[in-house]
């Protein structure tokens, strides 16, 4: 029974008060009144298309199909139940869960609740969820129960003691009856009484649009993630310049299938579907599962890593599940032109994207050339996106025609991570750019400005203070006749303190290639000699991350593995 102390908001003292950097009050107020930033929440913007699209398809999973009256309904219960469970407006809730329309309606109930949603990852182990529950101090830990091959809610109990501020364990996929557990399940069909509908209305007024609604989390490579706080009316925006780059309508259809909480899943796919009134048909990325939905449902669009495009190519059902697809936006990855030219033979028109966690997209244009489209990842797409290209390290814009490092600020790029002052984060100019890290080339095409990726700054091989940028050398290795994919990574040298490693895939019906093969078609390119590989390693295929991009953490670690230890 809800009492009616239940029912008020809690004190004031009992929201968080998050160390935020705020973006710059004239950059704010610009946003404002350009309209780019619109006073409302993420809820509040949901339940405007509901109002205009109650009976139109929001989204449709393996077995589920709801309306938009239907996930607006399910996700006040849920928010109901979650406060009722006792957790208070801002407080965060960490994340673990996979694809499914109950991740859907758990996120907005989340929101609605005034929750702060964490988006780690089903994979994340100890290291990184016990660091980022303590920075963000979570008071729930969500999951998905029946993932298979990790019990989650067994490692959840571990987080909890290693954790003291997480009072609530919720599952998704959970056994019927288990003991110290919120079944999200046995939420969504419970009724929202009168004075549940009237909490969450205060909430939704009360909420501080300047305060954190989202925490997603830095895509560093080392070390555990920075938190990145996402405000209401800047991610609401993204998703909207995103509807807006691509055209969408309430007829479209969006096809998906990387993790929904990632970044781009909620902004490029959730969001920005639900921005408009258009479906969005989520899955897994298995071909067998994503491609007969995108085929059943008639899909208009869809985004992937390109690794995945190969396998999806060869599936029986790809030209069915393409046959509507205005636009398959390759993403997370470099492009193969071979690849690009393969999909276009197949009379699907591509399109890249590339993003960040803390912010700017770059999206090409739909009616951009072919080479354009193939060659570069486009243009940002806000008017008031500010991009710049700086050398490595330091404060000087890169000449023309040479590679720089990207930087950006706009009205939704964040200027800061939770808990690090303004001022002490090498991360950002002084002037509030975010240094991405990611190397880029401007390109003039199409009378655009378009960026091609060549690199990370710190994906170098430091060969005895020698600095090896591994995706150029990887970009060469590609076009060796035998070779299908390959990365280059650094392993421990005790005298030069890295030398290179080459993983290579090679074509099954080829000979493979013997290290002197390859340094012999690396001195016939013009690569310099401290560039070559100085050990080969064939796989059959590369790791790669939940959202597509190879996974060079684990490939640092197999080596060191293979070398038998790390030396120093």
């Amino acid at each position: 029974m809800t009492t009616e102390q239940d029912n008020r908001l809690p004190p004031p003292d009992v929201r968080q008060q998050w160390d935020t950097v705020p973006y710059p009050a004239a950059a704010a107020d610009r946003y404002r009144a350009e309209g780019l930033w619109q006073p409302r929440t993420i809820p509040g913007a949901l339940r405007e298309t509901v109002r205009a699209h109650p009976d139109r398809v929001a989204v449709v999973t393996p077995g589920v199909r709801w309306t938009y009256a239907d996930l607006d309904r399910h996700s006040d219960v849920i928010a109901a139940g979650l406060l009722d469970a006792g957790l208070h407006p801002g407080e965060s809730v960490i994340l673990q869960i996979t694809n499914s329309a109950l991740a859907v309606a758990t996120w907005y109930g989340l929101l609605k609740a005034g929750l702060i949603p964490v988006c780690t990852l089903a994979i994340h182990r100890r290291h990184e969820i016990e660091e980022i529950a303590r920075q963000t101090r979570a008071s729930a830990h969500l999951v998905q129960a029946d993932l298979r091959g990790f019990d989650l809610v067994a490692f959840a109990d571990e987080i909890r003691r290693l954790v003291p501020s997480i009072r609530l364990l919720a599952t998704i996929g959970g056994r019927p009856g288990a003991s110290g557990q919120e079944r999200i399940e046995d939420l969504v069909d419970r009724p929202l009484s009168d004075a549940q509908a009237a909490r969450l209305a205060r909430i939704d007024a009360n909420t501080d649009l300047d305060a954190p609604a989202v925490f997603q989390l830095s895509g560093g490579t080392t070390g555990v993630p920075k938190v990145i706080p996402r405000l209401h009316p800047e991610y609401w925006y993204n998703a909207v310049a995103t509807a807006r780059w691509w055209g969408f309508t309430p007829q479209d259809r969006l096809g998906f299938g990387l993790p929904l909480v990632h970044n781009a899943g909620a902004t490029n796919a959730l969001h920005a579907a639900h921005s408009v009134g258009a479906a969005l048909l989520l899955a897994t990325p298995v071909a067998d599962d994503l491609l007969a939905l995108m085929d059943d449902e008639r899909a208009t669009w869809f985004m992937s890593p390109p690794g995945l495009m190969n396998e999806y190519l060869r599936h029986p059902r790809f030209d069915g599940a393409f046959a509507s697809v205005n636009s398959c936006v390759l993403t997370a990855a470099k492009v193969p032109r071979e690849l690009f030219d393969a999909i276009e033979a197949r009379g699907v028109h591509v399109t890249q994207a590339f993003g960040m966690t803390e912010g700017l997209f770059l999206f090409t244009p739909r009616d951009a050339s072919p080479h354009l489209r193939a060659s570069t990842v486009g243009v940002p797409i806000s008017p008031l996106d500010e991009v710049v290209m700086l050398e490595p390290g330091t404060l000087r814009p890169t000449p023309p025609g040479e590679i720089g490092e990207l930087c950006a600020r706009g009205p939704y790029t964040v200027p800061g991570y939770l808990g690090v002052p303004v001022g002490t984060d090498s991360a950002f100019t002084p002037d509030g750019f975010y240094r991405s890290g990611d190397l880029v080339r401007a390109h003039h095409l199409d009378d655009l400005v378009a960026y091609s990726i060549e690199g990370r700054v710190k994906d170098l091989i430091n060969r005895g203070g020698e600095k090896v940028n591994a995706e150029e050398v990887e970009r060469i290795l590609l076009g060796h006749e035998l070779v299908v994919d390959a990365a280059l990574v650094a392993m421990p040298d005790e005298r030069l303190g890295e030398r290179a490693c080459a993983y290579l895939v090679c074509r099954p019906d080829g000979p493979l290639p013997t290290l002197d093969d390859v340094r012999d078609y690396l001195e016939k390119f013009g690569l310099a000699r401290f560039k070559w590989p100085e050990r080969i390693e064939f796989v059959d295929a590369l790791p790669r991350t939940p959202i597509g991009k190879i996974s060079k953490q684990w490939l640092r670690e197999d080596i060191v593995r293979r070398l038998g230890g790390p030396r120093t």
